[in-house]
């Protein structure tokens, strides 16, 4: 029987992190969490209550509030992975909105908000055969993860696929806008202080610029059976 690992998959914002997650979640029968989607939930609350406003945080108010956020993930069996709640609120369409996008990483920088959702992530994968993704999972919440992974794309490529991802929810964006919201969150989440999006020593680098979903996943399934199997 193969053993249970800690799988922690890193990287750039759409780079579909949370895609292969999933896929893998499934297939190996683990815990899938999408560490983006807390910090997105926090987000959408610091919006909602004004916290947040033309791309302005109010880091003094959001840390009163952070004991009155709850964030959790509740199992969908048809879906087969769990939903981000806010405060017992299905928010996982609301946190995908643009508007949240272009916050999210000015909010996910406050270091009492990492510290607090950190806590959160190290209490759902401690016991392993767990799919984490995020920014800091192999440097920060399981440094020793037994398989590491940095995803990456170059920002156009990036920027296509999540222009296409919001028009086909309806929204009206255009390609410029998108990229630049990329390229400033590349900028946000490389530079900030608190933890850092960084490559981890011993991470794999998987650049699926010119990768299908398929070919992608195909390659970290076998990474994952040398992990399990050895």
């Amino acid at each position: 029987m193969s053993k249970k690992i800690t799988i922690a998959i890193d990287g750039y914002s759409s780079t579909g992190k949370s895609t292969v997650a999933k896929q893998l979640a499934k297939k190996l029968g683990y815990i899938y969490v999408d560490t983006g989607a807390m910090y997105r939930a926090v987000t959408l609350y610091a919006m909602r209550k004004i916290m947040v406003t033309d791309n302005k945080v109010d880091e003094e108010a959001i840390l009163r509030h952070l004991a009155f956020i709850s964030v959790k993930f509740i199992y969908d069996e048809d879906l087969g992975y769990g939903i981000i709640h806010l405060n017992n609120e299905n928010v996982e369409k609301e946190i995908r909105l643009m508007e949240v996008s272009n916050n999210v990483s000015k909010v996910a920088a406050i270091p009492e908000v990492r510290k607090m959702l950190v806590k959160q992530q190290h209490e759902i994968g401690k016991d392993g055969g767990v799919v984490m993704d995020g920014r800091d999972i192999g440097t920060v919440v399981f440094p020793d993860a037994e398989l590491k992974l940095f995803m990456t794309a170059s920002a156009e490529k990036r920027a296509e696929r999540r222009y296409a991802e919001l028009k086909e929810k309806g929204e009206d964006v255009n390609y410029e806008d998108v990229l630049k919201n990329v390229e400033e969150r590349d900028h946000l989440d490389s530079t900030r202080e608190t933890s850092p999006l960084v490559k981890a020593d011993d991470a794999i680098i998987i650049d699926n610029s010119n990768l299908s979903k398929e070919e992608q996943f195909d390659k970290i399934l076998s990474l994952v059976k040398e992990k399990t199997e050895a």
